[in-house]
Order: C-alpha cells, then sequence, then structure tokens
C-alpha cells in the first residue's frame, strides 16, 4: 500500500464522509485514474518524433505509452485518417498513486512562477485537468537528451458526482489550488 493510499484510507475519507454526510462508505469520493496525454502536431511531417515522445510519456509515468491515431481525415491540416498524431497512458491504481505523488511533491513546485492550479478546472463532473508548459519538470526526463520541449495534459479523473467534492478530495491529497478569486 501506498503512502497515498494509507492516508486516503486513515484520514480522507473519514473526513469527507462527514463532511457531505454521505449514507455509505462506498458513496466517498476516490481517485479512479490519471491520464497523460502529449499530442504532437508535427509528427505529420516527422513520425519519428512520436517515437521520442513516447520514450519521454513512458519515463515520466512509468508505465508503456500508447500512440494515438487520427480517427478522421482533416484535409486543412493535412492529416489522414489513421495518422500517428499523439501519445497516452491511463494510470490506475498502484501506478497511479505513485506518479501523483511524484507530480504532488516534485514536479509542480519546479514549475517557474508556480502560484498554484486553478479551482476553475473542473469539468463539471468531478473530473480535474491541467496543462503542462514542458516535460522537463519531471526529474525522470534528461534535460540533455531531449530533443524539444513539449506540453502535455493531465486529466486526474475521480468517482465524485460534482465539482466540489472531488475539489475537496484533491486537498485532502494537498494538491496546490490557488485560493484567491483571479478573473
Amino acid at each position: 500500500m501506498t503512502l497515498l493510499t494509507k492516508e486516503f484510507k486513515n484520514n480522507i475519507e473519514s473526513k469527507l464522509f462527514e463532511k457531505f454526510k454521505y449514507k455509505n462508505i462506498h458513496q466517498v469520493p476516490r481517485i479512479t485514474k490519471i491520464v497523460l496525454n502529449m499530442g504532437i502536431g508535427d509528427a505529420k511531417e516527422d513520425p519519428k518524433l512520436l517515437d521520442k515522445a513516447q520514450e519521454e510519456l513512458t519515463l515520466i509515468a512509468g508505465q508503456k505509452a500508447i500512440k494515438t491515431k487520427a480517427k478522421k481525415a482533416i484535409s486543412n491540416f493535412k492529416i489522414r485518417d489513421g495518422m500517428g498524431l499523439g501519445v497516452s497512458v491511463t494510470l490506475r491504481n498502484k501506478i497511479m498513486y505513485e506518479f501523483f505523488v511524484r507530480l504532488i511533491n516534485i514536479a509542480l513546485p519546479r514549475i517557474r512562477d508556480f502560484r498554484g492550479l486553478d479551482p476553475k478546472s473542473f469539468d463539471g463532473n468531478g473530473n480535474f485537468t491541467m496543462g503542462i508548459k514542458e516535460q522537463i519538470i519531471f526529474p525522470e526526463i534528461n534535460y540533455d537528451k531531449i530533443d524539444k520541449v513539449r506540453g502535455l495534459n493531465i486529466t486526474i479523473c475521480t468517482s465524485a458526482s460534482n465539482d466540489l467534492e472531488a475539489l475537496e478530495l484533491l486537498k485532502g491529497f494537498n494538491m496546490p489550488f490557488t485560493t484567491q478569486n483571479t478573473n
């Protein structure tokens, strides 16, 4: 059992149960999966970029990333059906919690001018999505071996029924959200 799963079972679960007055302990929201996605628009000219991005995302996630392909052709963007355009990985269970610990404690503090995550980035169903501009904030990436700085999207999917429950869940895990209202 990882450190975060113990923390969830011992502290966070009981606090959420009391705060939202659930009837059953199984109604308490949990993190179900974390999806990492890296879109590579330049891959239509050079397919080798996908291999490099796949290696980097595999290092970051600790699990093999897969190449994603275009579902339909778009002539204005010179994209054909089945052309490789990105890489993606879905993390669950132990690997998910290990990545989540590294994200909160190591990667997010390494972001330049980081002031916290926007609590408005929830989708309405309890899922949180954030974008990272540089993959080099992760310590697994060797800065000397990268060919190009790429960004990636991280989606944290929860079993929460609304954004407020999901926000409280992620705050329980010490995720750094901004408190001030920035319009």
